[in-house]
C-alpha cells in the first residue's frame, strides 16, 4: 500500500500523478468569475493575472446543486454526487420524517483523494474555512503518524495532534479564531496554507474558504475587490515556493433580489400546499446549514417529496409554466442529467433562474439578518467557475468538459512535470 514507486495514485477509478513538488488545489467559495475580472481590471491581482498569461486559464463547471458541500466533496473526491453520495447541505430521510445536516461522514459513500495519498505513504494538508466540512474533507485520514493535518479556521484554537494532526492551529499560527461571518475566516485558510507548506512540506494540499464576501458583496465591490487583494498576495507566496496551484470555485453568485431590493422567491411550500393540500408534499431546501445569516436558506435549486397520489406530470407542467422557473424535472431524470443519488433526491427537482430563489414556506424564512439585497447560488445560472493553473497545459479542456472536481488530476499532473526540489 505504501509503494513509493507507483506511476499514480488512484482514487475512485481515477489515476493522479505523484507529485514532484506540493500539489495544491484551492476553492474560492462563492467565486463567480466575474469577481477575478474586477479585482483584475482594478490591478488588484498582479499574480492571478501573471498565472493567467503564463500559466493555463479555463471555466469548468460545478455539480449540480451548485452549492458548497456537494461540490467540496466532488473536488475531494474527484467524482461527482452520484459516487460520493453528498447531493446537498441538508438531507431529508423519507423512513424516518427527519431532515438532517449531510456534514458527517456516515453519509459519504467514497474516499478523498486525501485518503488515496495518505495511503500511498504521502503527506497530506487540508484547511477548510467552516468546520462543518472538516469531518468529511478528513475521512480516512490518520493523524498520530505526522503524515496528515486537517482543520477549520472557525475551530482552529481547539485542534489536536490526536485529531487533527496538530495542537492549536490558532496559537500555531499566532492568528485569533476569526468570527465566522468574516472575510478573515478565509484569510486564516490562506494565512495557514502558506506556513504549512513552508513547515510542514505537504505533498498535496487543500484550501476552501467561505462565501461570506460573496453573499453580501457583488464583483468590483470595494469589499469584494480588497478580498481578492488579500487571496493575490498569499497566492503569490504559494506560487514564489514552487507549489503547482489549480485555482478554482465551488460554485458562483448571483443577485436573488428584486428592485426594490427584496428577496426574490418562490415559496415552493407554499405553491404545493395550495395545490395538493397543506403538508402533502415535504419540499427539501439542499442550501440550509447553520450558517443562513448569508442566505437566509434561499437558493436556487429544491428538491420536493410528493405524496403517493400525485399527477406528478401536472405538477411539473404547473412548475414549469411559473415565471423564473428554468427546470423542472422528475427523480429519475433529474439525477441522469446532474449525477446525483436518486436515494437522496425527492420525486421532483425545481432550479430557478438567475435571479430568483426557491423556498419553503414564507413563514419559515428568517430574513432579518439580510443586511443587503440577496446574493445567493445553487443553480445552472452558478454552474460556471474559474479554473486557473499556474502551469502551461497544452491538453486542458474547457467547460462543459472541465468540472471543478478535475482540480487535484489537474494539480498533480502539474506538480509531476514540476522540477524536483
Amino acid at each position: 500500500m505504501n509503494d513509493m514507486s507507483r506511476v499514480v495514485i488512484e482514487a475512485n477509478g481515477r489515476g493522479y500523478a505523484v507529485p514532484k513538488t506540493c500539489a495544491i488545489a484551492i476553492c474560492l467559495d462563492g467565486c463567480e468569475p466575474a469577481y477575478l475580472d474586477a479585482a483584475i481590471a482594478a490591478g488588484l491581482m498582479p499574480v492571478l493575472k501573471q498565472m493567467r498569461e503564463t500559466g493555463t486559464e479555463r471555466r469548468a463547471h460545478s455539480v449540480i446543486p451548485s452549492f458548497t458541500n456537494p461540490n467540496n466533496l466532488s473536488i475531494a473526491t474527484g467524482r461527482p454526487p452520484a459516487v460520493h453520495g453528498i447531493c446537498g447541505n441538508y438531507l431529508y430521510d423519507p423512513d424516518t420524517g427527519e431532515e438532517v445536516m449531510m456534514n458527517d461522514p456516515k453519509f459519504l459513500r467514497a474516499p478523498t483523494v486525501f485518503k488515496a495519498f495518505y495511503d500511498a505513504g504521502k503527506k497530506v494538508a487540508v484547511v477548510t474555512a467552516k468546520d462543518k466540512l472538516r469531518a468529511l474533507l478528513g475521512d480516512g485520514l490518520k493523524f498520530a503518524d505526522g503524515r496528515a493535518i486537517c482543520f477549520s479556521s472557525e475551530k482552529s484554537d481547539t485542534t489536536t495532534v490526536a485529531e487533527h494532526g496538530i495542537d492549536n492551529a490558532s496559537q500555531w499560527l499566532g492568528r485569533e479564531v476569526p468570527e465566522v461571518y468574516s472575510a478573515e475566516l478565509s484569510e486564516f485558510v490562506f494565512a495557514a496554507g502558506v506556513k504549512l507548506l513552508k513547515e510542514f512540506q505537504p505533498d498535496i494540499m487543500y484550501l476552501t474558504t467561505t462565501d461570506y464576501v460573496q453573499h453580501k458583496y457583488a464583483p468590483g465591490d470595494a469589499e469584494a475587490n480588497a478580498f481578492y487583494e488579500m487571496f493575490d498576495k498569499y497566492l503569490g507566496e504559494l506560487d514564489a515556493a514552487g507549489a503547482a496551484i489549480v485555482v478554482t470555485a465551488d460554485h458562483g453568485m448571483k443577485p436573488k433580489h428584486k428592485a426594490d431590493g427584496s428577496p426574490a422567491v418562490i415559496y415552493l411550500q407554499d405553491v404545493l400546499d395550495e395545490w395538493l393540500g397543506k403538508d402533502a408534499a415535504r419540499v427539501i431546501l439542499p442550501i440550509t446549514d447553520p450558517y443562513v445569516v448569508h442566505h437566509g436558506a434561499l437558493g436556487s435549486f429544491a428538491t420536493a417529496y410528493l405524496p403517493e397520489d400525485a399527477d406528478v406530470a401536472d405538477v411539473l407542467a404547473r412548475l414549469s409554466a411559473m415565471e423564473g422557473v428554468i427546470v423542472a424535472i422528475g427523480r429519475k431524470e433529474a439525477c441522469e442529467r446532474f449525477e446525483l443519488p436518486e436515494d437522496r433526491i425527492g420525486d421532483i427537482v425545481v432550479i430557478s433562474g438567475e435571479n430568483l430563489t426557491l423556498g419553503t414556506s414564507e413563514h419559515r424564512h428568517d430574513l432579518a439578518a439580510l443586511e443587503e439585497p440577496l446574493r445567493s447560488h445553487g443553480g445552472l445560472t452558478e454552474q460556471e467557475v474559474p479554473f486557473i493553473v499556474n502551469r502551461v497545459m497544452a491538453d486542458l479542456p474547457n467547460k462543459p468538459d472541465l468540472r471543478n472536481f478535475d482540480a487535484f488530476f489537474y494539480a498533480a499532473k502539474a506538480a509531476a512535470m514540476a522540477p524536483a526540489s
